[in-house]
C-alpha cells in the first residue's frame, strides 16, 4: 500500500522541530492577531507538533495520509501494546510537567495528555479490532 514515489518526510521534521525549539528554548513571537504572544508561541508550538505527526506517517507508511488505518499496520496486535506503552509514558510525563513545569509551557502538560489519551483510544481500537472483536 506504499505509493511509488514515497512522499518526504524531512522538511515537515525539520520544520516541526524548528517551531518546537523556537516554542521551547527560543520563545520568538508575536502578539497578532489576537493580542496575545503567548498564545502565539503555542499556536506555533501545536502547529510543530502536528508537523511531527505527519513526518512520523510519510516514514512510517511510506504514503500521504493523516489516518493510520488498520490494514497499513504490520503486526497491529504487538503494535497497539507499543502504543499502549507509549500512551502510558507521554501520560506520565504530562503529570510530571503537570507538577513542575521547567521551561516549558504552561498547557504543555494539557497538550500531553490529549496526545496520550488520543493514543490510548488509538491503541485500544487496534488491540479490540484483532483480538475480541476479530471476525477470525
Amino acid at each position: 500500500m506504499t505509493e511509488e514515489n514515497p512522499p518526504d518526510w524531512r522538511i515537515y521534521f525539520f520544520l516541526g522541530s524548528m517551531l518546537l525549539i523556537n516554542t521551547i528554548f527560543i520563545k520568538i513571537s508575536f502578539s497578532w492577531p489576537w493580542d496575545s504572544e503567548s498564545f502565539t508561541l503555542g499556536v506555533m508550538g501545536l502547529i510543530g507538533l502536528t508537523m511531527w505527526y505527519v513526518s512520523w506517517y510519510r516514514f512510517t507508511f511510506k504514503r500521504r495520509g493523516l489516518v493510520p488505518w488498520l490494514d497499513l499496520w504490520i503486526n497491529p496486535e504487538s503494535s497497539s501494546k507499543k502504543l499502549f506503552l507509549f500512551s502510558f509514558t507521554i501520560l506520565i510525563l504530562s503529570y510530571l510537567l503537570g507538577q513542575d513545569q521547567l521551561f516549558f509551557p504552561d498547557p504543555t502538560s494539557l497538550i500531553f495528555s490529549l496526545v496520550a489519551l488520543l493514543t490510548f483510544i488509538q491503541a485500544t481500537y487496534v488491540f479490540l479490532s484483532v483480538t475480541i472483536l476479530s471476525d477470525d
